[in-house]
């Protein structure tokens, strides 16, 4: 097994072994205002939720590798303290990589991309009108992580009203995961489509507690037939 040392490996190789081992990960397409309110558009893949009540999110945009250089939405939610994160979905997708370029500080990526900014009820960034969620936050802290390019920065956000279109829930109206169609993120320039057959169901053992294979007699875990995938 190849064994890495972080403090020894170059910091685009490292990156390069995160996020091809820590995937698929989920991409918040993040809208933000800078103070003068000009709107900004980028995705970020490290991001998770981390609460339900309260409602809370994290993501991490990274200084910049290439010259340590911090991007725009993260200086946009220092300004402002504010941002909407929306979902991807495989229609969007393309789009949402025109927004990951390193546009001139000022350029409006919602113009570059073709989507359409949509007004929130409760925060000054705007909406993504065509991602099927989308979240209005409140960004409670920022939490630096280092001086040096590739740390990231964890923003950590209340989620104050969210948005859902109702053309992706099922008769419950729970959100299926079919109808929501997401991307998730792998490494390189790899994506992932979260629809078909690659969602399927584990559902949990209806009694407390399963029997599990420390309880097997050994003859059923030495024999050939038995099959442990």
């Amino acid at each position: 097994m190849l064994i890495i040392d972080p403090q020894t490996t170059a910091q685009p190789d490292f990156y390069q072994y995160m996020i091809g081992a820590i995937a698929p990960r989920p991409i918040a397409f993040i809208s933000t205002v800078d103070a003068e309110g000009n709107s900004n558009l980028a995705p970020y893949s490290f991001f998770n939720a981390v609460s339900s009540k309260p409602p809370f999110v994290v993501f991490s945009p990274a200084r910049r590798a290439t010259n340590n250089t911090t991007k725009d939405t993260l200086d946009n939610i220092e300004q402002t303290k504010e941002c909407v994160i929306n979902v991807v979905s495989h229609n969007i997708v393309r789009q949402m990589v025109l927004t990951s370029q390193n546009y001139p500080k000022g350029v409006d990526e919602f113009q570059k991309s073709g989507l359409t900014p949509l007004a929130s009820d409760l925060v000054k960034p705007v909406r993504v009108a065509e991602s099927p969620v989308q979240m209005e936050c409140r960004v409670h802290q920022i939490l630096p992580l280092g001086t040096e390019g590739g740390a990231g920065n964890i923003v950590v956000c209340e989620v104050v009203r969210m948005h859902i279109n109702e053309n992706v829930l099922d008769e419950r109206g729970r959100i299926d995961p079919h109808k929501i169609d997401l991307v998730g993120r792998l490494g390189r320039a790899n994506y992932v489509r979260a629809s078909g057959n690659n969602i399927f169901d584990i559902v949990l053992p209806e009694k407390p507690l399963s029997l599990g294979y420390d309880s097997l007699p050994e003859n059923i875990l030495k024999s050939e037939s038995f099959d442990r995938k």
